[in-house]
């Protein structure tokens, strides 16, 4: 498959219509892609989503995000286990320090059933294997601030994305 092609295949794979049409078959069938008339509107939007989605950590991180730090808590990057509030828009990132301003379109731009914020705040925890004892840290001594600027990030990466797919031609 041409690198054209391969383009085109991305586009079309976030369009939501596509999505919707062939839900059921995802979950259990490779993909069928379909004819597209428009094939450089989805060769152009997949090649600029793929470039956002591989080169997520040199995005921007999302600057409406307000960091709001527990007074009398010293500064603590860690992560243990993150939660989102009821409504969405804040992230408890640990005891020092709650992100608020979580805009409600990030929960648009889905990985499989859940959004990419949400899966950023399943998997980046400490895990500890219950067979071996082995302890999954996902915290970077070398980078303290990774995971909460990676969250940043997460955000801008997923409007984004979902701008780019509102564009997209009809399928």
């Amino acid at each position: 498959m041409s690198r054209r092609n391969s383009l085109q295949t991305y586009g079309i794979l976030h369009h939501p219509g596509y999505r919707e049409k062939y839900q059921v078959n995802l979950k259990r069938d490779l993909p069928h892609i379909p004819f597209a008339e428009d094939f450089w509107g989805f060769a152009n939007a997949g090649a600029v989503l793929a470039d956002l989605h591989i080169n997520y950590e040199s995005t921007p991180q999302y600057d409406k995000l307000r960091y709001i730090e527990t007074p009398g808590v010293p500064i603590d990057w860690r992560v243990e286990k993150m939660r989102l509030s009821k409504d969405k828009t804040q992230l408890k990132y640990n005891d020092y320090l709650v992100l608020d301003g979580i805009p409600a379109e990030v929960y648009n731009y889905r990985l499989g059933n859940r959004s990419a914020l949400e899966w950023i705040v399943d998997q980046y925890r400490v895990k500890t294997d219950k067979r071996s004892g082995i302890v999954n840290d996902p915290n970077r001594a070398d980078q303290p601030r990774y995971i909460v600027d990676l969250i940043a990030r997460v955000i801008t990466v997923s409007l984004k994305t979902m701008e780019i797919v509102k564009e997209l031609p009809a399928v």
